[in-house]
């Protein structure tokens, strides 16, 4: 039987366990989760609607989290995909499909354009491509998806 993933929206403070998040990511050498940490503390970045943070559990245990917020700058009105990671206990059970398509649905409710930033990870390009976004040679965002 597959395990279910649970998505909820992450509203007041982060999630019960996002230190578990933290130290995984840390040890993986990945540092958009300690980038998280610091804005979320600092209030520089809450994702207040139209954005969203979302944490995603399996079997009552934090599995990963992922947010979308409004992209700044000129331009047609887009969000910005953010903060994806899934600890590695839980990779390849749908995880990150399933917090990608909760980000994904939240950005279009706001704007036509949905951009995003994979160069952190060798496997993040595919990852997005798989999930219907196209290359795109910006500077700011490796992958584009349009509604």
């Amino acid at each position: 039987m597959q395990d279910v993933v649970n998505i909820a929206r992450v509203v007041e403070t982060l999630p019960d366990e996002f230190e578990v998040i933290l130290a995984d990511a840390a040890s993986e050498g990945v540092r958009n989760m300690a980038l998280l940490a610091r804005q979320w503390a600092s209030g520089e970045q809450r994702f207040e609607e139209p954005g969203a943070l979302f944490a995603a559990r399996v079997g009552g245990a934090l599995a990963g989290v992922g947010g979308v917020s409004p992209e700044t700058g000129p331009g047609e009105p887009a969000m910005r995909m953010r903060r994806l990671y899934v600890r590695p206990d839980f990779r390849r059970m749908g995880v990150a499909r399933a917090l990608a398509g909760a980000m994904m649905q939240q950005g279009f409710q706001a704007a036509p354009r949905l951009t995003v930033n994979a160069a952190a990870s060798v496997a993040a390009g595919p990852f997005w491509a798989a999930m219907g976004f196209e290359p795109s040679d910006r500077r700011d965002a490796t992958h584009i998806a349009r509604l």
